[in-house]
């Protein structure tokens, strides 16, 4: 597995990571027997880089990933973030800060996280204020690197003066594309890039279904891109893309990772998968590269993409 560098403070990752959101929280109910073998399985592959949140499963997401990477945590980093109610309002207030990240420490059963974010900007609290409380962890060797997720320019300029970022985490994919907004203060301020959701949500998968196909709890109820007025429109794309994908002879999943990692060499996505035999596909990705008129041809495909990406 290839190796990325993320922001200049020194952390180093696998050019695909592992989100670990799917095994406890968003789309359906899972096995976390499957789950542990298919975090294990990344790593045998080469992921060193995982990736969870207080917010899926209010810790069972943290507590599942801390067990499945305990027999090997010095071989990997691990990321997890912090800022919500349980309604799903941001929540950053400083002390809820303090809490979260002592528990997150014993959710994930270790002494110190790699990469700590604010999952989402709280407009009730400046930026440099949460930023300082992140500090205090890194200053306790309880934290060793800072992220931001789900912010803009201005929030990150304004977090770094106080404490060097050194990731910053939002959605990208041939679907969602909003995020290339940020690339100039990101490179400005040498901000690496970690993709989240790099399959859309699935609908890059080469397994998506219609919305009234999955749980009536499952994300895919409220994003745009499964409405019946997108519905045709997105698919087509998908048609597109996985015409390409067999002319190369890979999945449509590892043609979406693979146009990821050549947009930049310091993005890192993080597909997340319940299922060793996708994790294998996913990681696979790595070493697939793309001639500058396929990379035209999957650009074009995208501009057909209807609805706007989900913002957290």
């Amino acid at each position: 597995m290839q190796q990325r560098t993320l922001g200049r403070q020194g952390l180093v990752v696998s050019a695909i990571g592992y989100g670990a959101m799917g095994t406890t929280f968003a789309y359906g109910p899972g096995d976390d027997t499957e789950s542990v073998a298919a975090i294990r399985h990344a790593h045998d592959l080469g992921v060193t880089h995982f990736d969870t949140a207080e917010l899926y499963g209010w810790g069972s997401g943290e507590r599942l990933l801390g067990t499945a990477l305990a027999p090997i945590r010095d071989q990997v980093t691990i990321a997890t973030k912090f800022g919500f109610t349980d309604t799903y309002a941001p929540n950053s207030q400083l002390d809820h800060i303090r809490d979260v990240v002592d528990a997150s420490l014993r959710n994930l059963g270790t002494d110190s996280i790699d990469l700590l974010y604010q999952h989402v900007h709280d407009p009730q609290v400046p930026v440099e204020d949460v930023v300082g409380v992140m500090q205090e962890f890194v200053q306790a060797g309880k934290v060793r690197y800072l992220g931001l997720s789900n912010t803009d320019a201005e929030n990150i300029r304004r977090a770094h003066a106080v404490h060097p970022i050194s990731v910053l985490q939002t959605e990208y994919s041939v679907f969602a594309r909003e995020s290339e907004d940020l690339f100039p203060v990101v490179d400005e301020l040498g901000v690496g890039l970690v993709a989240y959701s790099p399959l859309a949500r699935g609908f890059l998968s080469g397994a998506v279904r219609p919305r009234s196909a999955y749980a009536e709890d499952d994300i895919r109820q409220w994003l745009e891109w499964w409405a019946p007025e997108n519905w045709d429109a997105n698919t087509a794309v998908v048609a597109g893309l996985t015409e390409l994908a067999a002319e190369k002879d890979v999945s449509l999943s590892q043609l979406a990772l693979a146009w990821i990692l050549a947009q930049r060499d310091d993005i890192v996505p993080i597909p997340g998968s319940r299922n060793p035999g996708r994790v294998a596909e996913n990681v696979t990705a790595a070493d697939v590269t793309f001639t500058s008129d396929e990379l035209a041809r999957i650009d074009a495909l995208g501009r057909g993409v209807r609805g706007a990406r989900a913002t957290s």
